[in-house]
């Protein structure tokens, strides 16, 4: 039998609602509270998963008061430091990067935390530009892990292959100063899961329009289209059809007549394939491959959450739909962080 003081307990920095945190409950980690500065992610983080959430900044956070208010002390083995760090500035994706700039010292400030406590593991995910912009703090932080007695694996893992239906390839490192070795779990590559799969059933997803509400805590609602998104989408094949499909090139948008790259963009979702990344953007059908696979809408709020790996009862505190789906996008999907925790263990 296993000692309970040896279990390990997890402290999850930048939580966001506990999509971390949820997978880690998953796989059998006392959670003790997640932290992050957007206050609105508490009533979503503490009625799932069912620990403290500390609304506040990390970089002026007193570490200290961390640890009188989960109940952590300093070298304690058991002791897990999640921080998956929202870091757009260093996404591969080509967009106006100068609001994120300051998310470059977000890994630095959980730095300072791990230099302070020196928990017995470490866990973080980020995007897979973190490790090869040469102005990352990455480099510091892993000279800091090796110089401290800490040993690591990390590699860019794609969340496809640990139950994700969705295409979604991200960062990842553990690192451990109490195990002789840690390794990042494999994935399976030969049971991928598909959009059919997530949510194919008509009967957990009935079909719906586009502007359709719903009240209930399951969200299966949908974003209202534009006239001439909708005459788009009706002339998009269904599974998989993409802008290129369009007969009518009155109906391609200006900056894309003469453009035959971005693919995606208006394009719909392939029943056979994992969903493309869901980003905070999915609810719009011209943000990316967001198009229902059939039906003529953008995928709904629990549509985009299923695919994220969320199970079905957990609930979103929010009356706003883009903050919903901010939520959602943002989210390390859960069950690639329980296949994490389960490394760990």
């Amino acid at each position: 039998m296993s000692n309970p003081k040896n279990k390990l307990k997890a402290v999850d920095f930048f939580c966001s609602i506990g999509n971390v945190s949820l997978g880690f409950k998953l796989a059998g980690i006392e959670v003790l509270g997640g932290i992050d500065i957007n206050k609105s992610c508490k009533e979503t983080y503490e009625k799932n998963i069912g620990a403290k959430f500390l609304p506040a900044d990390v970089s002026n956070l007193n570490k200290k008061e961390v640890g009188k208010l989960f109940k952590i002390r300093r070298n304690q083995n058991n002791l897990i430091f999640a921080g998956c760090s929202p870091c757009q500035y260093y996404s591969n994706i080509k967009t106006d990067k100068t609001k994120s700039c300051s998310t470059r010292l977000l890994l630095a400030d959980f730095h300072e935390f791990v230099d302070y406590y020196r928990p017995g593991y470490v866990f973080i995910e980020n995007v897979p530009g973190l490790d090869t912009k040469p102005e990352s703090p990455l480099g510091k932080f892993k000279a800091f892990l090796k110089e401290n007695g800490y040993i690591f694996d990390d590699d860019l893992l794609n969340a496809k292959y640990f139950g994700v239906p969705q295409n979604r390839l991200r960062y990842v490192l553990i690192a451990s100063r109490v195990k002789d070795k840690v390794k990042l779990p494999a994935g399976d590559k030969e049971n991928v899961r598909t959009v059919k799969d997530a949510i194919g059933d008509p009967i957990k997803f009935p079909p719906i329009k586009h502007g359709c509400t719903d009240n209930s805590v399951f969200l299966h609602k949908s974003a209202r289209l534009s006239p001439i998104n909708l005459k788009r989408i009706k002339s998009t094949p269904h599974d998989g059809g993409s802008r290129l499909d369009w007969k009518d090139n009155r109906l391609q948008p200006a900056c894309y007549k003469e453009h035959d790259g971005h693919t995606d963009v208006y394009g719909r979702m392939h029943w056979d394939k994992p969903s493309p990344a869901i980003t905070t953007r999915f609810v719009s059908y011209s943000n990316g491959r967001y198009g229902h696979p059939e039906q003529d809408r953008a995928i709904s709020l629990r549509e985009g959450a299923t695919l994220q790996s969320f199970p079905e009862d957990f609930v979103f505190y929010s009356n706003a739909q883009w903050t919903v789906a901010k939520m959602i996008g943002n989210a390390v999907p859960p069950l690639l962080a329980k296949s994490i925790a389960e490394s760990l263990m």
